[in-house]
């Protein structure tokens, strides 16, 4: 028989490195000059798909953290870890540490197929090998660490920044915390971070089922090698049976990164990376028998091989995803090419002679377009009254500049005309770049205050 093996290893390495370049790319790709995702604390914006939204419009971040959660909770009950496996990238780093420097270029572990081994480092040549891997994947971990920061800071920001790190101290501090993490981790932490640190570790228990597709022992074929309480037998399988095609070569354990075995059934440990798989079939081609690891459900080993994809959960979350990325773009496309602020100064009001009130307010005008506009406003009515065409507007009074993406505060003073009565008056505000008037405009309610007449002096 003809060695069919699956080669998930090479299949994932093109995974990672799909993974890794888009990564790198992502956060230097810009549309209009607006990132494809930033959330910016320094200037207080969020960028998706290349729209820019202020933080008084982060009603997207909860649709796009019920997409995240929901997502991720959805890949979980459908493939398992496969992100943990496939994509993350504390195991893309391991896969570079370990497999590339230490073992493949340097040659300070002897095979990829057996990570339980040690080093030897026993003499000086070795010393300086693992000093120079070590070198090699810190710098790599600053690397990784600046682009985890490229999505909170723009990379032309950040480089401009850090041409002066000392005055800007705090971003140089998260950059090279982030980098002595990742340092610590891919070096001397390792797996142990998926095993014991990992909170996607502890959640995917209770996502979950038997039709959850993961790496799965065939005992049927191969036979038990541990029991129902997880105790390993005495006996290996081709003892227990010799129809049995578990050679009990360990092989598959060997491999495995974070040190389980696999035919003890499904384990949080494992991160569906199936290098058990390989291993299996690299030993069980020459057997002319195919791999007793398999990519696919515990219930598919009672069901033909068949794995119910679709079903009542990754159903569910489908339809969750699909309705959140729907309001998502709803809600986005109603975004406001502008902003508007009102707030009463502590002056509430300011009496005039001839019953003449002047109401007194601080109006913050944001300008979220790209372009530049001249601004100005109105008083319009509310709730069917007809205030407005006894106010006048005092000052400003003539359109003011607002530059793209700033900001303009205004000292705003609204008199009456007449005696109105005593009352606080409901009233629109609507702002307006006086260029592009139908298409840029936003109202805000507020009120006009006019008090008791006793407090006039004639």
């Amino acid at each position: 028989m003809q060695n069919n093996t699956h080669s998930y290893r090479k299949k994932r390495y093109i995974v990672y490195a799909i993974a890794t370049l888009a990564l790198l790319v992502f956060p230097f790709i810009q549309i209009n000059g607006n990132q494809l995702f930033l959330l910016s604390f320094d200037h207080k914006q969020l960028h998706l798909m290349g729209v820019v939204f202020d933080m008084q419009e982060l009603y997207l971040m909860p649709f796009l953290l019920i997409l995240m959660f929901v997502g991720i909770f959805f890949m979980t009950t459908l493939a398992g870890r496969i992100w943990c496996g496939w994509a993350c990238p504390q195991t893309i780093f391991r896969i570079l540490y370990r497999d590339l420097l230490q073992t493949k270029i340097l040659g300070l572990r002897k095979r990829i197929s057996n990570k339980q081994e040690k080093m030897d480092l026993s003499t000086f040549g070795a010393k300086i090998k693992a000093v120079l891997a070590f070198l090699i994947i810190s710098v790599l971990c600053l690397v990784a660490a600046a682009n985890l920061m490229f999505f909170f800071t723009p990379p032309s920001d950040f480089f401009a920044y850090m041409s002066d790190p000392l005055s800007h101290r705090i971003l140089l501090g998260f950059w090279l915390g982030f980098g002595l993490f990742f340092i610590l981790d891919i070096a001397f932490i390792q797996e142990n971070f998926c095993i014991y640190m990992c909170p996607y570790c502890r959640i995917q228990s209770v996502l979950f089922d038997d039709d959850t597709i993961t790496a799965v022992y065939d005992y049927k074929r191969g036979g038990a090698v541990y029991d129902t309480k997880r105790m390993k037998f005495e006996l290996a399988p081709k003892k227990q049976d010799p129809n049995n095609e578990c050679t009990n070569c360990n092989a598959c354990v060997r491999v495995c990164p974070t040190h389980i075995d696999i035919r003890k059934g499904m384990q949080l440990e494992c991160i569906n990376c199936l290098e058990c798989a390989d291993a299996c079939e690299s030993v069980m081609s020459k057997l002319n028998r195919p791999s007793l690891v398999m990519w696919k459900s515990s219930a598919s080993l009672d069901n033909n091989g068949k794995v119910r994809v679709f079903r009542f959960k990754t159903i569910g979350y489908m339809v969750i995803l699909a309705l959140v990325f729907v309001l998502l773009l709803f809600v986005g496309s109603k975004k406001e090419s502008m902003l508007l602020d009102i707030n009463r100064t502590t002056e509430l009001y300011e009496i005039k002679k001839n019953h003449i009130v002047d109401n007194h307010y601080t109006m913050l005008f944001h300008n979220t377009d790209s372009a530049d506009h001249q601004m100005y406003f109105e008083i319009l009515d509310n709730k069917g009254g007809d205030i407005a065409k006894s106010l006048e507007i005092i000052s400003p009074k003539a359109p003011f500049n607002v530059k793209a993406g700033k900001k303009v505060k205004q000292i705003v003073t609204i008199r009456t005309r007449e005696n109105l009565g005593q009352g606080n008056y409901d009233i629109t505000i609507r702002a307006y770049a006086t260029d592009a008037k139908e298409s840029i405009q936003v109202e805000r309610p507020t009120k006009f205050v006019y008090p008791d007449s006793k407090l006039f002096k004639d």
